[in-house]
């Protein structure tokens, strides 16, 4: 199983930005796929997740109404659209895996992880 974040670069506030989480090795739907973040001196924290077989996604509320997540099944590939971006939301953002039919913004759940891509939001 591997995972790979794409699409981070720098983008002005209120911007917009489209990362993609290509996967290999598993079908996406048999898998939930989750969306975290790491700023510098934080802890890395939940953004949203997916399990693309029913299109179930759920977010943390900082990002709520902003950010939306979709798939394509056929590219085994999730998306995170995010809109509205405020500076608060730069940080390098991970996406990671699981076999299950479940899915959550808590990081232990998931067994995969990719390398992650760097957001910045500055003017």
């Amino acid at each position: 199983v591997q995972l790979q974040a794409s699409g981070g670069g720098l983008v002005q506030p209120g911007g917009s930005l489209r990362l993609s989480c290509a996967g290999s090795g598993f079908s996406l739907d048999d898998y939930a796929i989750g969306w975290f973040r790491q700023a510098q001196g934080k802890e890395r924290e939940g953004v949203g997740c997916t399990t693309s077989r029913d299109g179930t996604t759920h977010f943390e509320d900082s990002v709520k109404g902003r950010f939306t997540i979709s798939s394509d099944v056929a590219k085994n590939t999730v998306y995170l659209q995010m809109s509205e971006l405020k500076p608060e939301d730069t940080a390098v953002y991970y996406c990671a895996g699981v076999s299950s039919n479940f899915c959550s913004n808590y990081a232990p759940y998931y067994r995969s992880w990719g390398r992650g891509t760097l957001v910045t939001v500055s003017s």
